[in-house]
């Protein structure tokens, strides 16, 4: 008697059968997948708000890339999602074709509307907008290209126009209005002069600089010039707003113990304003030019603001984080890595960082 069945081997031809379906259930279940990501990619296309219009202004700069563009609109809650809209203007190659300026949207655009109001340039022909984190001369640049004369805007420019304002109580005599021009998007009509813009802006830096902010300040031992020139930094060095206070913190440890800022933004400041660094030039071939602003190569702060600033980065000067950071580096993914010591730091560089570094 046997006590179990003979073994026989599957067929070739069974086997065939199992492979195929095998192989049709791998393709349905890609085919579901794709199907899932294309309605949800379709879904993050469309407004925000399509039943409630509520009109928003978004600045982009010249020159901004299409992380900042993307930044810049999902800050205003005017896309769904920042991963969509940059997947939509590169598969329909316009990330070149973005202009800069100031838009009108609203949240009942889709983004093929956005992006075709953002190719054409249809931009807020009745607004001004005075960008985050520009030199001066870059907002008399933007007041000339906005029609307005040149020799207005230099003497609107004259700090002299504008004593008494609360912004500039402490201003340094002689020092310019670098810094202190609140970014913001202003009304204006074929009557409008540069000085009205301009004190609606020192107005707006009045309002932010409190004076909790100012007691914050001082108890830290600045002078509220001198928190306005670590804020100007913190601006250009951190895109990211929720990094600031950390990098803040580095900068006023490194200060707090006579350490160089190392901030490689100050060196190209030197140079610009010397002339030294024309638009176009790369930021990392003059990171030792010799300044009064270059902190790469001298220790304290810098002689005064290198660009204007917004809240956040003076929020972050008067409350730091609370870290014992010594170094950042921002990475080419968008993200700002921070570390205590020297050897962390070149390790997160050579990581993280190699076309801004190159």
């Amino acid at each position: 008697m046997k006590l179990y069945k003979q073994y026989k081997p599957v067929s070739k031809k069974r086997w065939s059968r199992i492979v195929l379906v095998i192989v049709v259930l791998l393709i349905m279940a890609v085919a579901g997948v794709l199907i899932t990501v294309n309605r949800i990619y379709t879904q993050n296309l469309l407004p925000v708000n399509a039943t409630n219009k509520t009109i928003v202004v978004v600045a982009i700069k010249r020159g901004a890339s299409l992380d900042e563009i993307t930044t810049a609109l999902k800050s205003k809650n005017v896309i769904r999602a920042d991963w969509a809209f940059k997947q939509y203007v590169r598969s329909q190659e316009l990330g070149d074709k973005l202009q800069a300026g100031t838009y009108r949207l609203n949240t009942s655009q889709s983004v093929q509307s956005i992006v075709q109001d953002m190719t054409a340039g249809r931009v807020a022909v009745d607004l001004f907008t005075i960008l985050p984190g520009q030199r001066i001369d870059q907002i008399r640049q933007d007041f000339i290209e906005g029609g307005f004369a040149g020799a207005d805007v230099d003497e609107a420019l004259k700090p002299g126009n504008y004593v008494g304002m609360p912004a500039l109580v402490d201003k340094p005599e002689g020092a310019s209005l670098e810094g202190y021009l609140y970014p913001d998007s202003f009304q204006k009509t074929a009557d409008t002069k540069p000085a009205t813009i301009i004190r609606a802006s020192l107005s707006e830096m009045g309002e932010a600089l409190t004076p909790e902010l100012r007691r914050d300040f001082a108890a830290k031992g600045l002078t509220t010039y001198q928190a306005i020139t670590v804020a100007s930094i913190v601006e250009l060095e951190v895109v990211n707003s929720s990094d600031r206070a950390k990098a803040a913190q580095v900068f006023l440890k490194r200060y707090s113990i006579g350490m160089m800022l190392g901030s490689d933004v100050t060196a190209c400041y030197g140079a610009i304003i010397k002339g030294a660094m024309k638009t176009g030039d790369n930021c990392n071939n003059f990171v030792l030019y010799d300044s009064p602003y270059n902190t790469r190569i001298k220790t304290g702060l810098p002689p005064g603001p290198i660009s204007n600033v917004t809240k956040s980065g003076l929020q972050a000067v008067a409350k730091p984080a609370s870290t014992e950071y010594l170094y950042f580096v921002a990475g080419d993914d968008g993200v700002t890595y921070f570390s205590k010591t020297n050897e962390e730091h070149e390790a997160l560089t050579k990581q993280h960082c190699i076309e801004l570094c190159r």
